[in-house]
């Protein structure tokens, strides 16, 4: 059997509420969740798998085709979520337009949430629910086989126009006996991000899970189940990338400081092998102290992601954050002091805020002082708490994205909270926030002081055009 993955062209995507010119080539990353399905394939079975990434490609609807005639796949399978799903759709239909005897196979968060919406589409045949190395081998297995089907955890099919739903699978407990993502099978060297002066990066977990509470986020792949790796295991991984040539980790997991000895572990395995690469991560600033900041630098962090989310207490709280704005102080003020860069995400445009809420926000960002910040419109995705809010208040009058998740239309607007301040004033006020924290003069002179070659300036020197554009 012939397996082909695919991570679908971008050309749609719909539901990050920003201005279009901050949405675009800034980085390309590798699509994880694939190259954790293709190397447990590799171990576990004997079938052929290969990935196919459109995005870092380039490339087009057209060529995609081209790609399915040649490689053939008796399987394809794709991870499907809410902000990508009008690519996602046309990825199935280009796959079956080349092969209809080809079966597709979706995954992704928004399955999860929207099960029979989706599979009531004619042209997909399986769904997974949650972690996928779970179901994928006796799904594929037994893919001819309804009645054995029925028997296996985490899968959504049809059969004789019903919908067979057998129920989430149970999350991985044992993430150290997973294989490490099959980063060979991908266009690995062409991976990069704009925040990196190293070249290629590459995108990496080390826990699955995220135990806090925020009113904004819903977890449904990974769960609010924290589940770590050891620390020997994930430098097993480092030393891997190396060995491959990377430069740079991006560390993805939703909060990598929840285990505060884990994270000292780690640094210490890191320094006691004299692994040579970079990386960063993305905690919380409540997560965070000296000895900790101290032993990431001493292991090559390079770069902490905080969510801030907002400057001020009032909207922290309804946010469910869990953090003060002493906090936020204490951590980006000690992380400097350690020698870490920092980037702060913030959203404008919560329950309750005005105008001079958001303004205190971005007044609070220019003293917090991070070396990037990235801000968007607070939008109340699929299953969130905020969302369930929206309709609770009739910020929302409907059901929003389950309409869109049963027919996906470019002319698809996200929603946002607009109970407070209109969309349009929103738009105005995260332009004026980007452009006021990005052109200060001590801001341009600081980045340009660290700029470490001709390929950072100009990278940099793009995403700034960006920024004069919007």
């Amino acid at each position: 059997m012939k397996i082909l993955l695919i991570n679908p062209p971008i050309e749609n995507t719909i539901a990050s509420v920003m201005p279009k010119e901050l949405e675009e080539g800034l980085d390309f990353l590798p699509p994880l969740g694939l190259m954790y399905i293709a190397a447990y394939l590799k171990k576990e079975t004997s079938y052929s798998v290969e990935i196919l990434d459109c995005p870092v490609e380039k490339m087009s609807y057209d060529r995609l085709k081209e790609e399915i005639r040649k490689r053939n796949p008796d399987v394809v399978g794709i991870t499907a979520m809410t902000f990508t799903l009008i690519d996602v759709m046309k990825t199935v239909k280009s796959v079956k337009e080349v092969g209809p005897r080809i079966k597709i196979i979706l995954g992704g968060p928004h399955v999860i949430i929207f099960p029979n919406e989706t599979i009531k589409n004619k042209e997909i045949d399986f769904l997974v629910l949650g972690e996928g190395e779970g179901a994928i081998k006796p799904l594929l297995a037994n893919i001819n086989n309804p009645k054995e089907l029925k028997n296996i955890r985490g899968l959504v099919f049809k059969e004789e126009g019903a919908i067979i739903n057998t129920g989430r699978a149970d999350f991985i407990e044992r993430l150290d006996d997973l294989p490490f993502p099959a980063r060979y099978l991908a266009p690995y060297k062409k991976y990069f991000s704009v925040l990196s002066s190293r070249r290629p990066v590459t995108t990496m977990f080390t826990s699955r899970g995220c135990p806090f509470q925020c009113l904004f986020c819903d977890r449904p792949q990974l769960g609010k189940i924290f589940r770590a790796r050891s620390a020997k295991n994930v430098v097993d991984e480092m030393e891997e990338c190396a060995e491959m040539g990377i430069q740079e980790i991006f560390i993805y997991d939703d909060t990598f400081g929840v285990d505060r000895q884990r994270v000292l572990d780690i640094c210490k395995e890191i320094k006691k092998r004299e692994v040579s690469i970079a990386w960063d991560i993305r905690t919380r600033v409540n997560t965070v102290d000296r000895e900790v900041l101290e032993a990431l630098k001493e292991a090559k962090c390079q770069r902490i992601h905080y969510g801030v989310e907002a400057g001020t207490q009032k909207i922290l709280n309804i946010l469910r954050k869990g953090i003060t704005l002493e906090q936020v102080e204490k951590a980006f003020k000690t992380t400097k002091e350690v020698g870490i860069q920092t980037a702060a995400y913030f959203m404008i445009g919560s329950p309750t805020e005005t105008r001079e809420d958001i303004l205190q926000t971005i007044k609070f960002m220019k003293k917090i002082n991070p070396d990037y910040v990235h801000i968007t419109i607070t939008t109340p995705f699929p299953a969130t708490d905020l969302y369930r809010m929206a309709q609770e208040e009739k910020v929302l009058t409907e059901d929003v994205w389950r309409n869109f998740a049963k027919d996906p239309k470019l002319s698809f607007v996200p929603p946002i909270w607009e109970k407070n301040l209109s969309r349009a004033e929103l738009l105005t006020l995260l332009k004026n926030a980007y452009r006021s924290f990005y052109f200060r003069p001590s801001y341009i002179l600081k980045r340009i002081s660290q700029l470490e070659s001709m390929g950072e300036l100009f990278r940099k020197a793009g995403g700034a055009f960006k920024l004069l554009k919007i």
